[in-house]
């Protein structure tokens, strides 16, 4: 097992009793293997109170304030209370009566929709998980002998019921062991696809229960001789060449397909998966059948919905194109069918994308279908899958209280770039720096691409730290190296499904007369900023492109970082301004030829960013550059340079991030300008 946490760390003696349930709830709930995506759940009671864990949070990172106090005499009221027998109006009832049932009617939390279950349970703490190892009992059509094999009377067998049913049936199925047991109680319910709840009335005796539990399962799959149900491998497929090509022409189709390009519905995240368990699984024989089938419990369907999409594939054939239309066709019909649009993609012979409208929406849906499959696996020790039927899974796919956990389970970014993938190269500092920090802030995510990896990393994981995981990636990329380039797209591709920002930033200034400027400086200045841009110009428009293909409203934006260096020449600065002016003439190029695509590409021009790096580094800063080389006539310190080229602006100042910021909002979200420079010099230059 692998949680973030040790045991004997945890100083029970010195808990108070929701401390303790907390401290339980986090040891469990931060191992996978006992939970994915925040889900199961936990409670405390004393004689009058429930504490029960409230829905949407996660019981890996819970505090106190994550459970929900309930009266628990008017729990089980609703235990013995009549309801509608139409179950959505029953469901929506019993929902009111457990939001009555708190003792804090202004707190905006609701109670786990398994309250009703805790309380039934006369044990002081209460924990429920869902691991892939006991689903494979829960999920076999053998699961209930087994368990009566297995643990004998410190189980009870609950067959799967939807919402309030299963509580009456957990209810009746404790009344019977109570009477055929001298009113005693069992410390395990197994309940039919969908996990295990272990009472105690301390913490030591949860652990000596579940690690009981759990070895007594491996035991038994040990010792038992089965096939799994995936059945043999195909023999046909070959192994896969090229994969990063493919990748980035399918997931990039994939988000077209998908998506659409406003505000509200931006193109989605579509992460890949191709891990041991997948490959096994879509090289097998049984694999179209068996994705096909019901998922195996209420939490697959909330994270990853019904059913994937299956894509066969010729393995004679290596046309994508013909895989790409595959996958349309099949998007469309299941959004007939179901009324939403699929998270999970497999492709035969390849792996599975992942679809969200977050990334933590796209690797929650690949994990839980991962634990699908694994479930299916360990099924085939437990008699074979028995999956939940049609009635139950629409169920589960309808209810409400199922999507209010979905929905606050996670926060969506919100902002004028909300969702849209930006690559930033130059970004671990500077203007870059800023850029990427706006993009952030206004709901992209963010891949920070820059030679100085230490720097990116950190920034990246501020990011991830302020906006969420999955925010932002730092990727080491020198952008005069091609190769490095394409390695940039393609981790930005497999992180987040595509671009549909690319803010070419990137640039050097060697400054020096023509006369004395060495060879060397020049093409170093002209390497980075003129062809670091078409190398990045290069390897992301495909991508964009590719987008579009599959979505005729798609648009993208290439922005070039250049200069008013570029819309003047620079004395002394020649290869910094003959970079700049070759830029426009790229932009204007690379303008012209993506319009097909709908690529826009324009170029921002900013003033001097006097407090940045490039001007303002001590050591090789343009002030210490301009005045070693006596640019500026008279200029005896740094501070009288900088107040030569404050003088030069009409509104008195150098430029800032949040100037260029108004100029990059501008360009992204109109929708007809293209092949523009456009200065940002505060008056300095005007055209």
């Amino acid at each position: 097992m692998a949680s973030e946490y040790k045991w004997e760390d945890f100083h029970w003696a010195k808990m108070d009793d929701l401390d303790i349930i907390v401290s339980i709830s986090r040891f469990y709930g931060s191992d996978p293997d006992f939970l994915l995506a925040g889900g199961g759940n936990t409670s405390m009671k004393d004689d009058d109170t429930l504490y029960i864990k409230a829905s949407g949070y996660s019981l890996a990172n819970i505090d106190r304030d994550g459970f929900v106090p309930m009266d628990r005499e008017r729990v089980r009221d609703i235990l013995n209370k009549s309801y509608s027998r139409n179950s959505e109006e029953r469901e929506e009832e019993v929902k009111n009566d457990m939001m009555d049932a708190r003792t804090d009617k202004e707190s905006d939390k609701r109670p786990s929709v398994e309250t009703m279950f805790h309380e039934q349970i006369r044990y002081k703490f209460i924990l429920h998980t869902h691991p892939s190892l006991i689903n494979g009992l829960t999920c076999g059509r053998d699961g209930e002998d087994i368990t009566k094999q297995l643990f004998g009377n410190d189980a009870i067998w609950v067959e799967y019921a939807p919402g309030y049913e299963l509580a009456k049936k957990v209810q009746k199925a404790l009344a019977k062991y109570r009477k055929e047991n001298d009113d005693k109680e069992p410390i395990m319910i197994i309940l039919q696809n969908h996990g295990v709840f272990v009472g105690a009335d301390n913490p030591q005796q949860i652990k000596a229960i579940m690690d009981g539990l759990v070895a007594g399962l491996k035991a038994y799959m040990q010792q038992r001789k089965y096939k799994s149900v995936f059945g043999k491998l195909l023999p046909d497929f070959p192994e896969e060449v090229y994969w990063d090509e493919k990748l980035k022409k399918l997931a990039p189709a994939i988000r077209g397909i998908i998506g659409s390009n406003d505000a509200e519905n931006p193109l989605p995240v579509v992460t890949f998966c191709d891990s041991d368990m997948v490959l096994e699984f879509v090289l097998s024989e049984n694999a179209e059948e068996l994705s096909q089938e019901e998922p195996f419990t209420p939490d697959h369907i909330v994270y990853y919905k019904r059913k994937p999409i299956w894509i066969s594939r010729d393995p004679d054939e290596d046309d994508l194109e013909v895989v790409i239309s595959d996958i349309e066709k099949n998007v469309d019909k299941f959004i007939k069918q179901f009324g939403y649009t699929p998270r999970i993609i497999l492709i035969q012979g390849l792996g599975l994308f992942g679809i969200g409208n977050t990334r933590k929406d796209a690797e929650t849906a690949v994990a839980l279908y991962e634990d699908n499959l694994q479930i299916l696996k360990n099924t085939s020790a437990f008699g074979g899958p028995h999956f939940m039927t049609g009635r139950q899974a629409r169920f589960i796919d309808e209810w409400e209280v199922e999507r209010y956990r979905r929905k606050i389970g996670g926060t969506e970014s919100a902002g004028r770039v909300a969702g849209k993938v930006a690559i930033v190269t130059g970004a671990a500092q500077g203007f870059g720096e800023g850029i990427a920090r706006d993009l952030a802030a206004q709901g992209a995510y963010i891949v920070i691409a820059d030679i100085n990896l230490k720097g990116a990393q950190e920034l990246a994981d501020e990011f991830n730290q302020q906006y969420g995981q999955g925010k932002s990636i730092a990727i080491e990329t020198n952008v005069t190296d091609e190769d490095s380039v394409a390695n940039m797209v393609t981790q930005a591709v497999k992180t987040y499904g595509g671009i549909d920002i690319f803010v070419s930033n990137a640039g050097v200034l060697r400054a020096g007369s023509v006369k004395t400027l060495s060879l060397k400086d020049f093409e170093f200045v002209t390497k980075v900023n003129y062809i670091g841009y078409f190398i990045g110009v290069k390897h992301v428009s495909p991508i964009m492109a590719n987008q579009r293909k599959c979505n005729p409203d798609y648009s993208a934006d290439i922005i070039q970082i250049n200069s008013k260096s570029g819309l003047q020449g620079s004395n002394k600065n020649a290869a910094y301004a003959g970079s700049k002016f070759g830029g426009i003439g790229l932009t204007q190029s690379f303008a012209l030829e993506l319009a097909e695509d709908m690529i826009k590409v324009n170029s921002i021009c900013p003033g001097n960013f006097l407090d940045g790096p490039l001007w303002s580094d001590p050591d090789r800063g343009l002030f210490v550059q301009y005045l070693r080389t006596g640019k500026v006539p008279g200029a005896k310190t740094i501070e009288d340079v900088r107040k030569a080229y404050e003088d030069k602006v009409p509104m008195g100042r150098g430029c800032t991030v949040a100037d260029v910021m108004h100029a990059i909002y501008y360009v992204i979200e109109q929708p007809y300008e293209t092949g523009q420079a456009i200065p940002v010099t505060g008056g300095q230059l005007m055209r």
